[in-house]
């Protein structure tokens, strides 16, 4: 059983320079494609009551209020359901988050990535610092009090100055939620044909990111994952639910959901979707091995790290004992913290996290 719902809206009014994501800046198959949309929960949503139900994308905010309408009249949820959409603060008045509310969206993750607004040109975002502002406050007087807004970090000609300026701007706004992520350029996005002049290096990415943890943590907001800081209380329900390994569904085009031991992952080409969406493209039957690896990769994502007796209960191994050799070499080096649980990555350990939890994949 699963009760939490993830949607991709594929649609974009343009794609963004460091973009890689699976995205359309044309609307013209909107309709169909939500009659697609509707066809896939149908025949594979069991009606569940939802915890959480999460609209990504792309851009949702692309979708008019009888847009999401005739999405969430299709899905089983009340008003303690978690409900997030996605916006782009470019073009949003106060009259559609009321919309959006009333429908009974309680959570908005706004795409600000920064408060500069060369930078936002030099990106392809469409909006600018003030449009963002103007968002923020008018989600507010919308009835909104639980908003997350999304910031980049490691942007072509961003200094550590310039970056900490986004930061206290952040941090004044009285949001509830920041979610921060370092820039990577991968093939299909257009800063990887086209590459900026002056990117921050390594280093500089990781100044960046230990400013942020510092300032964020200073000013009331808890650290509870790699990139994810929250108010007490305020962490994405639905993006801990990824991390505690939960099931979900996954529905629309380049979805992935986890059903039943069962990953999936649908249709990347939207033609080839809407030909036949109720059917996924992948599916994978997780070993036990598997999903071993699965649950010490995201549990060492959150701040609160593996819990070894949960773990070993779960999976009937030591922990300790089967990986005692990864641990202590990196309990030495100080990138592994033991805790009254079990085991947390260290500030340092964070900074290297891909390549120290790549030693617990066999």
């Amino acid at each position: 059983m699963a009760q939490s719902v993830y949607i991709h809206i594929p649609f974009c009014t343009k794609k963004c320079n460091y973009c890689s994501f699976v995205s359309y800046d044309t609307l013209n198959l909107k309709n169909i494609y939500l009659g697609a949309l509707r066809q896939e929960i149908k025949a594979n949503y069991k009606n569940e009551e939802l915890k959480t139900l999460y609209v990504g994308g792309g851009t949702p905010s692309t979708l008019s209020i009888s847009d999401f309408e005739q999405i969430f009249e299709c899905l089983n949820f009340n008003d303690k359901t978690e409900v997030t959409v996605e916006i782009n603060p470019s073009g949003i008045k106060r009259h559609y988050l009321e919309g959006l509310r009333e429908l009974g969206v309680n959570r908005l993750s706004i795409g600000v990535q920064v408060f500069d607004d060369e930078m936002l040109k030099s990106i392809g975002r469409s909006h600018t610092t003030k449009d963002a502002l103007r968002v923020i406050e008018s989600a507010k007087n919308a009835g909104f009090d639980n908003i997350s807004i999304d910031l980049i970090y490691g942007l072509p000609a961003q200094t550590l100055e310039s970056y900490t300026q986004t930061l206290m701007t952040a941090v004044g706004l009285d949001v509830q939620h920041i979610s921060l992520y370092g820039l990577k350029i991968e093939k299909g996005c257009n800063f990887y044909n086209h590459r900026p002049d002056f990117l921050p290096d390594d280093d500089a990415q990781a100044d960046m990111y230990l400013l942020s943890k510092e300032l964020l943590e200073k000013n009331g907001f808890k650290h509870y994952e790699i990139s994810n800081f929250s108010k007490p209380g305020l962490e994405s329900k639905h993006n801990l639910n990824y991390w505690n390994n939960g099931s979900y569904y996954g529905f629309g085009v380049a979805a992935h959901g986890y059903i039943d031991n069962c990953r999936y992952a649908n249709e990347t080409n939207i033609d080839k979707y809407l030909l036949n969406p109720t059917e996924s493209k992948q599916k994978t039957e997780l070993t036990h091995q598997q999903k071993l690896e699965e649950e010490i990769f995201l549990s060492f994502r959150k701040s609160e790290g593996i819990d070894v007796a949960d773990i070993n209960k779960k999976f009937n191994i030591n922990f300790e004992n089967d990986y005692s050799k990864i641990i202590e070499k990196y309990k030495s080096m100080g990138h592994l913290q033991k805790t009254g649980n079990g085991y947390k990555l260290t500030t340092e350990g964070v900074l290297l996290s891909n390549s120290l939890l790549a030693e617990f994949i066999k």
